[in-house]
């Protein structure tokens, strides 16, 4: 932050009080969300590059970042105390988007299995697209169908979970998953003997 300050004091602009900006972002201050965000979208996102050595994987988790500081911020006395909490924040997004990732390739390798599918990513980028491609068909899907994908292999939710909050049987649930997994499946390998 002292680099940040030195600019902005360059600038003729004084150097942030973090006391009354983050008091003002705990009430909901538009304004002071804008002055946080000019002043540690940068830094933010140098400290994330730096911990995931990738600036697409940066860029989510500074989103994931900056959505934990609106619902949690509370007012800090020091930039100190305010930046080791920033950090804290970022480092579960990391941790948080990388577990996203795991469940998205296991259950990729999941659909795929229980379709007697066989494929293999020959290499990252391969993934990456099945990945890309997977999200982009659930996201197709009708509301309920893709609440019941992401509920059941994106959140890790049982099959008797989703029946009691829905109030039905499991056996219900399992024919509503059958039918959704077969019309994503449908989907993605439409698209991929299109692409081919």
């Amino acid at each position: 932050m002292i680099q940040d300050q030195e600019k902005l004091q360059s600038r003729g602009e004084p150097a942030p009080d973090i006391s009354a900006l983050t008091f003002q972002m705990a009430k909901g201050d538009e304004a002071a969300y804008r002055r946080f965000y000019e002043l540690y979208f940068h830094r933010l996102l140098r400290y994330l590059v730096v911990l995931t050595r990738n600036e697409e994987s940066a860029r989510e988790a500074l989103q994931i970042t900056f959505l934990r500081v609106v619902r949690y911020c509370r007012k800090f006395e020091s930039e100190e105390a305010f930046w080791s909490w920033l950090t804290v924040l970022a480092r579960s997004s990391v941790v948080d988007e990388q577990r996203r990732a795991k469940r998205y390739f296991g259950f990729l390798a999941r659909f795929f299995e229980r379709g007697k599918i066989e494929t293999e990513a020959a290499n990252s980028q391969t993934e990456v697209q099945l990945l890309e491609l997977l999200q982009a068909k659930v996201g197709q899907l009708p509301a309920d169908e893709r609440e019941l994908i992401e509920r059941k292999y994106f959140h890790g939710e049982t099959v008797r979970q989703i029946a009691e909050e829905n109030q039905t049987t499991e056996k219900a649930v399992e024919s509503s998953l059958v039918r959704a997994r077969k019309r994503l499946k449908q989907m993605i390998l439409s698209q991929m003997r299109h692409e081919s």
